[in-house]
């Protein structure tokens, strides 16, 4: 997520800093917990188990919500999880599409809650906002009272290291996709192999044959319907595409939560990708599949819906993204392999970090119970929390097969109102939408990386990929830095979006490539990868 400016709310800086330091104090009377009263706070809460409290207590909380999911102050999850730790949380809910306006606007005018859950900040607002105050520093919470996110931390160093700020501090908890579900991390676009089958051919395992793939089926008749509507690749966008066969060309080694950038192998140094000779010849590759007609010329301009209709109605060969049999109902698709490139490489690096958004659970200065607070939170970083938040509860949602699996019920699959799965879950659970903190795991997430279609695809390009431990999560900047980053990259990454489709299309030839990297550096690319440079070797201290 690019990082935003919001308005700030005035208070000392030296307040500030005392509090940050107690994790307990506000910004400016607001009126949080006292650091003062902590034992008489603890005294009223069990340390370990259920219930958190021992009397009943209240937080305010602001979260996004789900267009289809039910009132959050009668949802069975909410109800169910306040009977067990006697908190009880009075929700302000947002549509998704109004959370950063409803969400700054409350923060500049001082209505906030004491919980922002599902409120998907920005790092650049958790820096802002923690050094202020208003946003709790966590670690010592965490340290204490947050044990399931503390052995996630310290089994998965990823997540620490991508979740501190410079300044040391955790000023939000994440979304974490566990990195042992490997079908959301790895994997290839999917190919349909009956139709391979049928023109006599191989899956492809280089780029060259790729093409030759491709352009039989654009010139035969593989759904042997007598027309040539058969379109051999469909994507929502090039960008899409290009990430995938990156890995193919030596670039992204350390995995896509720093898109623009890697490690130059013959400095040590990070380089920026789109600027480099095998950026270049990427596209040249791309430019040669669009001026053989062999994908989908929507592809710049794509829309999810025109995608949706072409691919429900099979007409492509090719297809990136999630599973086509769980997004569109398009049977016979399998992964594609891996393919070597020009220069050797065999490397899928089009693996994402296991943190998503960090800043999905929020405590404010006006919490006055922050150990109980993160203690309500921590459960969803456990077993039974994730299966609770996800699955929700036997006989009512779900029930567990012979195999010992976990499975909706019918009336969630088959709703007798017509509702499609995430509708019918939300009238129990918040987890659609894609809005959460907590943690992803395979054996409770039944979305289309769960199937086992896309399971086989990661076990076979598993090895061919980057291995987990050389991901690197986001790097994280001091305020100075993203202040300056923010000006900078919204200039370069547009030029770059808006040249990376001119050559990819043809729009523009690769005699004007010199040209392109001298307007880059005229938009200090020096500078951009100075401040990349310094987060990364912070990134590298904190290992």
């Amino acid at each position: 997520m690019q990082a935003k400016k919001w308005l700030m709310t005035t208070m000392s800086v030296l307040l500030s800093f005392s509090l940050l330091i107690t994790a307990c104090g506000g910004s400016g009377g607001g009126g949080g917990a006292d650091a003062g009263n902590s034992e008489e706070r603890l005294a009223k809460m069990n340390k370990e188990g259920m219930p958190i409290a021992k009397e009943k207590i209240t937080m305010s909380g602001f979260a996004a919500k789900f267009y289809a999911s039910a009132d959050w102050s009668k949802l069975m999850l909410w109800e169910e999880y306040e009977k067990m730790t006697n908190i009880h949380i009075d929700w302000e809910t947002v549509q998704v599409d109004s959370l950063k306006e409803k969400r700054n606007i409350k923060l500049a005018g001082g209505d906030y809650p004491e919980i922002f859950f599902a409120s998907a900040f920005a790092k650049s607002d958790l820096i802002k906002y923690g050094s202020q105050g208003t946003f709790l520093r966590l670690n010592e919470l965490i340290d204490e009272h947050a044990p399931n996110f503390k052995a996630l931390m310290e089994k998965y160093p990823i997540v620490k290291q991508g979740i501190t700020m410079p300044d040391g501090s955790i000023y939000g908890l994440p979304t974490v996709f566990h990195p042992d579900f490997k079908s959301l991390f790895y994997g290839t676009p999917w190919m349909k192999k009956e139709w391979l089958d049928k023109l006599g051919l191989q899956p492809p395992t280089n780029l060259e044959e790729l093409h030759t793939v491709l352009k039989a089926i654009k010139d035969g008749d593989p759904n042997g319907n007598g027309k040539k509507d058969e379109i051999p690749w469909g994507s929502r966008g090039v960008w899409i595409m290009i990430n995938f066969l990156k890995g193919s060309f030596g670039l992204n080694k350390n995995g896509t939560a720093n898109p623009n950038v890697d490690l130059d192998p013959d400095t040590g140094k990070l380089r920026f990708v789109p600027a480099t000779k095998q950026y270049k010849g990427l596209l040249q590759y791309v430019a040669k599949l669009h001026a053989d007609g062999l994908f989908d010329p929507e592809t710049f301009t794509m829309k999810d819906t025109d995608l949706t209709s072409k691919a429900t109605a099979g007409v492509y060969g090719f297809l990136d993204g999630v599973n086509p049999k769980a997004v569109y109902n398009q049977e016979g698709y399998v992964g594609m392999p891996v393919l070597e490139g020009p220069y050797g490489d065999e490397t899928a690096t089009n693996i994402g970090s296991p943190l998503g958004n960090i800043g999905m659970f929020v405590l404010t200065d006006k919490a006055k119970n922050p150990e109980a607070a993160i203690r309500w939170m921590d459960h969803f970083y456990s077993d039974e929390g994730v299966k609770m938040f996800f699955m929700g509860f036997e006989g009512v949602t779900y029930k567990v097969n012979d195999k010992g699996e976990y499975e909706y019920l019918d009336t969630i699959t088959n709703n007798p109102d017509g509702l499609n799965l995430d509708q019918a879950v939300s009238q129990y659970l918040t987890w659609p939408g894609g809005y959460y903190p907590g943690m992803v795991m395979q054996k409770y997430f039944k979305g289309a990386e769960g199937l086992p279609s896309s399971v086989k695809n990661a076990e076979e390009a598993e090895p061919h990929s980057i291995p987990m431990s050389e991901v690197w999560p986001a790097f994280n900047f001091t305020p100075e830095e993203q202040d300056e980053l923010t000006t900078l990259q919204t200039d370069i990454h547009t030029y770059v979006d808006e040249m990376r489709d001119k050559f990819a299309s043809g729009a523009v030839g690769f005699d004007q490539w010199d040209n392109y990297v001298k307007q880059l550096e005229k938009m200090n690319l020096k500078r951009y990868l100075e401040i990349y440079q310094a987060a990364y070797e912070r990134y590298l201290k904190s290992k």
